[in-house]
């Protein structure tokens, strides 16, 4: 009697956690225990426990905090193996690193989430750097500052830089001759279209140039040692834009069109000022914002002004 017993109770609670398993691969982000308790409201809170703290005890779910509390997530099988010999703090730690995606997060942002000493912290993201599971990474935001990610992550390009950057440093000189070179590509197929002879409209037309068409003469230049995008390229234009070098408009354009996003394409043409700048203008003076405090014998002054000396020397 007391046999058939135990086997019913284990049978029961074997229901119990498969249907917390089907739950959890419904809601993918996590469950928690209300999800459970509304699902499933003729289970006891004992026996409801019982059943997460065995799935738990397997490696079958992850624990998290969230905002409104506890949450209970399907483990990845990968994930699982990794962690296998981990401790509760240190699953939670590698959790809360999971979740921040290829953006990372601080180690203060850490211990806010895991309610964990500073202390043990550092220790868990050492050893879990050391097992190869995450990865420190600089943040152009705050070059003094590291995030932490998954170890096999692109991180994203807020963090990076992208491509203008170089071990946190900003690649001046790099997009100064992509600047160069994107303008240089526009004013050749303006001059081309001007050449063409037809009419006025026809060679207004012909002198745009797509995103892409400059994303691809850059590209077989081989200029660059990174790979650049569309958005990198674009980002470039936009600097001409600014400058008054370039002038952009936007096209309908049939879905599948290279280049094309969303219906609608962005064109580009290089462009001649319509009135020159006034001499004043393109000296240094012209647009030096400490202008006012600039004066012969002060710390400021014409004679030691490096700005004044190199458009000389141009």
């Amino acid at each position: 009697m007391a046999e058939a017993k135990v086997k019913q109770e284990s049978g029961e609670a074997g229901e119990i956690e498969s249907r917390i398993i089907e739950l959890c691969q419904q809601f993918p982000h996590g469950i928690t225990d209300q999800v459970i308790q509304n699902e499933m409201p003729q289970i006891e809170a004992k026996q409801r426990a019982m059943a997460i703290n065995r799935l738990l005890s397997l490696g079958q779910l992850d624990l998290l905090r969230s905002g409104t509390g506890l949450l209970y997530r399907l483990k990845d099988a990968q994930t699982a193996g990794k962690m296998k010999g981990s401790d509760n703090q240190e699953k939670l730690v590698y959790q809360i690193i999971e979740d921040a995606g290829n953006k990372g997060i601080w180690s203060r942002e850490i211990r806010y989430k895991s309610n964990l000493p500073l202390t043990e912290i550092n220790k868990i993201l050492k050893n879990l750097e050391s097992k190869k599971l995450i990865k420190a990474v600089k943040s152009v935001a705050a070059s003094k500052k590291k995030v932490y990610m998954l170890y096999n992550i692109q991180p994203d390009r807020s963090v990076t830089g992208g491509a203008w950057y170089s071990d946190q440093d900003f690649e001046s000189e790099f997009v100064e001759v992509l600047n160069q070179q994107c303008f240089k590509f526009l004013q050749t197929k303006a001059e081309a279209a001007r050449d063409s002879k037809q009419n006025p409209m026809i060679q207004r037309n012909s002198s745009f140039a797509s995103s892409h068409e400059v994303w691809k003469y850059i590209c077989e230049l081989g200029i660059s040692k990174v790979e650049l995008s569309m958005d990198d390229i674009e980002t470039i234009l936009n600097t001409l834009i600014y400058d008054g070098k370039v002038e952009m408009t936007i096209i309908a354009a049939k879905e599948g069109t290279v280049g094309s996003v969303d219906g609608q394409m962005k064109l580009y043409r290089g462009i001649n000022p319509i009135i020159q700048p006034a001499g004043l203008v393109r000296t240094p003076c012209g647009l030096c914002p400490v202008f006012d405090d600039c004066h012969e014998g002060g710390e400021i002054s014409p004679s030691n002004c490096v700005y004044m000396t190199e458009w000389l020397d141009f």
